[in-house]
């Protein structure tokens, strides 16, 4: 059995096009690192502890964990904590380019496979009235960097330049990819 260590509506989605065949749980860990720790170095050590948790709790064949923040200024912005935080996170977006990264950890009892994925996101600058509005949407607030590029947060992005779905949460095709090699070893 696969098993995606994670409660988010979106990776489920995006692990939908890769099989329908998977269960999903939630990782009971914890998601503290050290600080300064680079981000891609910090998705890669959550999705880890993520699909670990996971594998412990569950035995499965195979478990997946995931992580996705968005840094800005080499400044990690999580999920906002409140209405307040979020709108300090878009503003720090506003007018700016920055990265995404979503870390992948690929485990069963003998192996595992820890990747990562960035994407550059373009933002154009927005009104403080905008933010306001958006916050008042509610969407920003389950959310690494305050907004959801699939649904109102589009209409802040005037570019990406990679995996429009590394964005989303999970990088689809290096996963399906990823997951392909990592099985092929088992036979």
């Amino acid at each position: 059995m696969l098993v995606l260590g994670s409660l988010s509506p979106r990776r489920r989605e995006l692990m939908r096009l890769i099989t329908p065949d998977f269960d999903v749980d939630a990782p009971d860990c914890g998601e503290d690192i050290p600080f300064g720790t680079a981000p891609r170095e910090a998705v890669e050590i959550l999705a880890l502890r993520k699909a670990r948790a996971v594998l412990d709790h569950r035995g499965a064949d195979i478990c997946i964990g995931a992580d996705t923040v968005v840094a800005v200024d080499g400044v990690i912005l999580g999920k906002p904590c409140d209405e307040a935080h979020a709108a300090q996170m878009l503003g720090l977006l506003s007018g700016k380019t920055h990265c995404v990264y979503t870390g992948v950890a690929i485990v069963n009892n003998k192996k595992q496979a820890v990747f990562s994925c960035a994407t550059h996101v373009h933002f154009r600058a927005l009104s403080p009235d905008e933010i306001a509005a958006y916050i008042a949407t509610g969407e920003p607030m389950d959310k690494a960097g305050s907004y959801g590029i699939q649904g109102r947060g589009a209409l802040f992005i005037s570019g990406i330049e990679g995996d429009y779905y590394n964005v989303m949460g999970l990088p689809v095709c290096m996963l399906n990819q990823r997951l392909i090699e990592f099985m092929r070893r088992e036979l």
